[in-house]
Order: structure tokens, then sequence, then C-alpha cells
């Protein structure tokens, strides 16, 4: 799918929606297509993009995962830019996807030149495109909870901030454990879900001694996650996704727990 833009453009980005925002969280990837476009890039989701091949990474499904990462390589080969709304699902494209193809060097050079054009959004925007120039308004106290593979992996931290203090009437109150795990962790909670509602519960308490009306991140999975344990404990918190506050979402519904 092409998404319309002007003749006028910086560039060609393939948007990465990734999995959960396509299935649970449509306005992310929206959001992100706004984003992009006022800092002047040619926006297009290609049809054939399925999942970034993670959850069979993690599992230990490695034919799975190189089938999937065979997909990806041929749907963003054309793209001057990858894009995701997801340090998690960016993170697997850079730094992951080349591991599956060792005894491949063909498939692994092309993993290797996907990687060099994959980014983080609030990462491209600010590191790559330069571009700060938000027009929104967000009247609230919010926080800001850093995901581990945003934080770990891609190196994003002050880039979101830098964005979110351009957002009119927005109040950022940092978190006392801004770099600690939600607990998701992809199949993480599956398998220790114990020890998940432990960490989760632990970050909701952070999020509430903040007094923020609202708690932003830019993995879906752990707003899902954090959304889930709020509801659970009968929080009024909201969640959002930070590409919508910037986007200028100010009456957007929050993230629905699963």
């Amino acid at each position: 799918m092409s998404v319309p833009s002007s003749e006028s453009h910086r560039g060609r980005v393939g948007l990465f929606v990734t999995c959960l925002a396509d299935l649970f969280r449509p306005s992310v990837a929206w959001a992100s297509v706004k984003l992009l476009e006022r800092a002047g890039f040619r926006v297009e989701v290609p049809d054939r993009q399925t999942c970034c091949g993670q959850p069979a990474y993690n599992s230990g499904d490695l034919r799975t995962a190189r089938r999937v990462a065979r997909g990806i390589l041929d749907a963003f080969e054309p793209f001057e830019y990858v894009v995701a709304p997801s340090g998690s699902c960016a993170g697997m494209l850079r730094l992951h996807l080349g591991r599956l193809f060792a005894s491949e060097p063909d498939e692994a050079a092309r993993a290797e030149r996907l990687a060099g054009r994959t980014h983080e959004l609030t990462s491209f925007l600010v590191d790559v495109a330069g571009w700060t120039d938000i027009s929104a308004t967000f009247p609230q106290r919010v926080t800001y909870h850093d995901s581990c593979s945003s934080l770990r992996e891609m190196a994003v931290r002050d880039q979101p901030r830098a964005l979110l203090a351009r957002v009119d009437g927005l109040e950022l109150v940092e978190l006392p454990d801004r770099d600690a795990c939600c607990g998701f962790g992809g199949t993480f909670c599956v398998k220790y879900p114990d020890i998940s509602t432990k960490m989760v519960s632990d970050k909701t308490a952070s999020i509430a001694g903040t007094g923020a009306e609202t708690v932003l991140a830019g993995d879906l999975g752990c707003l899902l996650n954090i959304a889930g344990r709020l509801a659970r404990e009968g929080r009024p918190i909201a969640c959002l996704h930070v590409a919508e506050v910037l986007a200028g979402a100010e009456n957007t519904d929050p993230v629905v727990p699963v």
C-alpha cells in the first residue's frame, strides 16, 4: 500500500507497521505516517510485510524465523529507510536478522544492508531527519516508560523526550526506575508469569507515584502489558503510544488491555 504524500520529499520510507499495531492499535501506524510525512518523507507500507520474526527467533524456531526474514528482506529491499514505531521490532531487524543467515553469505549481506537502513521512529525523526517541528497539544501530566529493546538495543532514550518537550501543555514527570523492565518481554511473560506480574506491578506503582494522568511508551507490547495491570489494579491512568501524542491525538482513546 502506498500512502499519499507531497511530490517533494526527502526520501522514501518503508513503514514497518508491526503486528501489534496492525491487530490492536492501527492508530499508531497512522500517527507514524503523519509524523514521517510532516518531516518531508514519502511513506509506503509494503503489502507483503509480516511479523518481524521475533517470536519464532526467541523461541528457537529458527527455520520459521528464516522464512519470515526472507519475506522481510524482499518487502523492504527497495526503500532508502525502514522505520518502525517499535524498538523491539526495529531491534530484531537491525541486530538479529543477519544472525539467521550465518551460513548463507548472500542473504546475510542483504540482512546487513537492511540493518543499516532500519530505525526506530523517534530516533529516525531526531537523529536522521533532524526534525522536531511538533505542532501538537496535550495538556496533561505524563510519564514515559523506556522499553528494554528501545533503550538497550536501539539506544533510544533522549529522542522521544526531545520531541515531547515540544508538545504544548505536556508536563513530563520521569519515573524513578525508568530503566526497569515492565515484565512483558515477549514470551517471557508467558514462561515466567509470577516474575512478570511482580515486575509490572512494581512498574505501575511507580507510574502511579508520579501523579501522571497518562503513561507513554514507544512499544505496544509494553503498553498492553502496563494497561492490563493498571486496569486490574483499578488505577485510572491512560496508556498511549508516543507517536499518537506527537501526531496530535489529544482525543485518542487510550490503549485497551487484552
